[in-house]
């Protein structure tokens, strides 16, 4: 069975950072890409960051420059680098794999089949 376990949560004031951690467990890194998304209160989900299995990443606009994400294939972990935090950046955090549908080596629609529980973060001004 799959599980996603993410980490490294908490709350920092505006400019600091965090770094999150994605544990997985009975799932081997193949081709599939892994992501990071987030969800705020009464807001969409949206993308943050992914990693293709050649450690190709794409980000989301907002975060671009700030934002690292990375993969330790020998250790089942996916990582988010968040430095410069903004208030903006306070959601949930999710890691997802497993994705069913590429295009351009880059998944889409987040159609990943593995999703984590989350982890909360909250930049404060």
């Amino acid at each position: 069975q799959v599980q996603l376990v993410e980490s490294g949560g908490g709350s920092v004031q505006a400019g600091g950072s965090l770094r999150l951690s994605c544990a997985a467990s009975g799932y081997t890194y193949s081709r599939s890409p892994m992501g990071w998304f987030r969800r705020a209160p009464g807001k969409e989900r949206e993308e943050v960051a992914q990693i293709r299995d050649d450690g190709r990443t794409t980000y989301a606009d907002a975060v671009k420059g700030r934002f690292t994400i990375s993969q330790d294939n020998d250790k089942n972990t996916l990582y988010l680098q968040m430095d410069s935090l903004k208030p903006e950046d306070t959601s949930m955090y999710y890691c997802a794999a497993g994705c069913t549908y590429l295009s351009g080596g880059y998944c889409v629609r987040a159609s990943y089949i593995f999703w984590g529980q989350g982890t909360q973060v909250t930049v404060s001004s």
